[in-house]
C-alpha cells in the first residue's frame, strides 16, 4: 500500500511556495506531468536533499519514484509549463517548456527558494509536436556535468534525481526513457523576456522584471531605474560566469537566449563538454557547424545574449525610445570591461599571482598563445604548474616555455607571498579532474547497454572533489590517450 502524499510529503520535507505560478496566465501553462509505465529511481543527491532541508531516506523509500516521476504530485505543487522565446542559432523562436514541467517552488529551513523542475515529464502545449519525453543518458549526462560544475565552484543548475519510466523514448535509436529532476534558483531566462517583447505584452514585460528583482536582486528594486539596474546585474553575473567557464575549460555547447538564466546560474546541460588540448575553437556539439558557440567564443555571445534582453527591456528603460536605446547601449558598452575584469582575475589565481600588475594580461596572453601552438592540455597543463619549483619553475613546462617561465618567475618574486602560498592558490583554482568526455560517454554507455552504474558512480565520486590530487583516478587526471576520437556531443531532445 503507498503513502498518502501528505505523509510522504510531511516526512521528506517538501514546501512549496509557487510565486511563479501566481502569475497571470500569459506566463505559463497549467499542465500535469503525463504518468509513466514503471518509475524506477536510479539516482539520488542526497547532499543536495539535505541541504534543501529535505530527508533523503524518506526521498529513498518505495514511493518517492512515483513523485519523481511525476506519477504523483506532491502536496502543495502547482504544475506548470512556462512560456519563453530563444534566439536558436541567431533565429529567433517561440519555444516554451516543451518537455519540462516546473512543479513549484521549494522553500528551504533558511528561507531559500528553489525551482523544482521535472525533465522529460511528457508534453506541453510548448511542445511542437515533440514527445516531451527525455532518454537515460542525457538525464544522467545533466546530472554529472551539473554537479560536477558545482563541485568546480560555478554557479549552476543542480539535479536531484534521475527516475527511468520504464518506457522507450524514440530518436536515432529506441532508448531508454528518464525524467530528471533539476533544481535552479529560478529557470527566468533572457528568452523569457524575449517572449513578451516579441508579444509587444510591456505589461507583461513588467510584472515579469518585477518579479526576476524580487527573487534574484531584491536590494535595487528601489533603484531609480529598475530595469536597468536589472540589466547590469544580469551582465555582471554573466561576465563572472563565462569568466569561469574558461578558467575550468568548460564549453556549453547551446549558448542560446533560451538557455542563458538571469540568475547567472549555468543553464541546460546538452552538448557541453571540457576540452583537453587548449584550442579556443573546439567546439562538441554536433549541429554547430560554424563553431559559434565555440569556447573562445561564449564571452562574444554571452554579450550578444544581453544585447538581446536589452532590447527586449527598451519599453521599461525610458518612454523615449532614444533615450532607452541610449541607457541600454551605454550598458551594454561594459560587458567587456566587466568580463576582462574577472577573466583576468581568474588567470592570476591560476598562476598563483595574489597581486595584479599592468603587465599580467600579457603574460596570460603569452602562454595561452603558447599551450595552443603546443597541443597543450588544458586542465593538466595549469594543475602542474603547481609542481614545478620555487628555484627552477622548470619540469611540467617543457621546453617551448623557456622564455615564459623565466617571465613568469620574474613576477613571482615581485609579491610578498611565498611559493607555498602561490602554490596553495593554483591548486585550490586549477582542478586536477575534469568530467573527460570520452569517459563520460563510456560510463553513459554502460549505464544504458548494459544497466551498470559503476563507471558513471566511480566518476560522480572523483568529480565531487576536483582540486583533491590523491587517489583520483588516472585515467580522469591526464588527457585521453593518443588517437582517442573527438566525441560529438548532442542536445538529446
Amino acid at each position: 500500500m503507498s503513502m498518502p502524499s501528505e505523509t510522504f510529503s510531511r516526512l521528506s520535507g517538501w514546501n512549496f511556495d509557487n510565486s511563479y505560478a501566481r502569475l497571470p496566465e500569459i506566463f505559463h501553462a497549467r499542465v500535469n506531468p503525463t504518468p509513466v509505465a514503471e518509475p524506477r529511481l536510479v539516482i539520488l543527491n542526497r547532499s543536495l536533499a539535505r541541504s534543501l532541508g529535505l530527508d533523503p531516506a524518506a526521498l529513498e523509500g518505495p514511493d518517492a519514484a512515483t513523485f519523481f516521476s511525476g506519477n504523483r504530485i506532491l502536496p502543495g505543487a502547482e504544475p506548470i509549463a512556462q512560456a519563453y522565446a530563444g534566439h536558436q542559432f541567431g533565429n529567433l523562436a517561440r519555444l516554451g517548456d516543451g518537455r519540462a514541467i516546473l512543479l513549484g517552488e521549494h522553500r528551504t529551513p533558511s528561507g531559500e527558494r528553489f525551482d523544482i523542475q521535472l525533465k522529460g515529464s511528457g508534453p506541453t502545449p510548448y511542445s511542437r509536436r515533440g514527445d516531451g519525453r527525455a532518454a537515460l543518458a542525457p538525464m544522467l549526462r545533466e546530472y554529472l556535468i551539473s554537479e560536477s560544475m558545482q563541485a568546480l565552484g560555478i554557479p549552476s543548475t543542480r539535479s536531484l534525481a534521475v527516475t527511468t519510466t520504464g518506457e522507450p523514448v524514440f530518436r536515432e535509436q529506441i532508448l531508454p526513457g528518464a525524467i530528471l529532476t533539476r533544481v535552479a534558483s529560478s529557470h527566468i531566462r533572457v528568452g523569457t523576456f524575449e517572449y513578451f517583447a516579441a508579444l509587444g505584452e510591456v505589461n507583461a514585460l513588467r510584472l515579469l522584471a518585477d518579479h526576476t528583482l524580487r527573487r534574484h536582486f531584491p536590494d535595487r528594486m528601489e533603484s531609480d531605474n529598475p530595469a536597468l539596474a536589472l540589466l547590469e546585474e544580469v551582465m555582471e553575473r554573466q561576465a563572472s560566469l563565462m569568466a569561469q567557464w574558461f578558467r575550468v575549460g568548460f564549453v556549453h555547447g547551446v549558448m542560446n537566449t533560451d538557455n542563458m538564466a538571469l540568475s547567472g546560474e549555468t543553464l541546460d546541460y546538452g552538448p557541453c563538454a571540457f576540452i583537453n588540448a587548449y584550442d579556443p575553437a573546439t567546439v562538441f556539439s554536433s549541429i554547430d557547424h560554424q563553431g559559434r558557440y565555440a569556447f573562445g567564443q561564449q564571452a562574444r555571445i554571452a554579450a550578444w545574449n544581453l544585447a538581446r534582453l536589452a532590447e527586449a527591456l527598451l519599453p521599461l528603460l525610458h518612454r523615449e525610445p532614444e533615450i532607452a536605446l541610449d541607457l541600454a547601449n551605454g550598458a551594454l558598452e561594459s560587458f567587456h570591461t566587466r568580463f576582462q575584469r574577472y577573466w583576468l582575475a581568474a588567470l592570476r589565481a591560476k598562476l598563483g599571482l595574489f597581486n595584479a600588475e599592468t603587465e599580467d594580461a600579457d603574460l596570460a596572453d603569452e602562454l595561452l598563445r603558447g599551450m595552443h601552438q603546443a597541443g597543450a592540455d588544458y586542465t593538466c597543463f595549469f594543475r602542474n604548474l603547481s609542481k614545478s619549483t620555487d628555484s627552477k619553475l622548470d619540469s611540467p613546462l617543457g621546453g617551448a616555455f623557456t622564455e615564459w617561465r623565466a617571465r613568469w618567475a620574474q613576477r613571482l618574486v615581485r609579491q610578498p607571498q611565498t611559493w607555498s602560498e602561490s602554490v596553495r592558490l593554483m591548486n585550490e583554482n586549477n582542478p586536477a579532474v575534469i568530467p573527460r568526455n570520452h569517459l563520460v560517454e563510456a560510463a553513459l554507455d554502460a549505464a544504458v547497454s548494459s544497466n551498470d552504474l559503476a563507471p558513471f558512480e566511480r566518476i560522480q565520486t572523483a568529480l565531487s572533489k576536483p582540486y583533491d590530487e590523491a587517489g583520483q583516478p588516472d585515467e580522469l587526471r591526464n588527457p585521453p590517450p593518443h588517437g582517442t576520437p573527438v566525441c560529438r556531443t548532442f542536445c538529446g531532445t
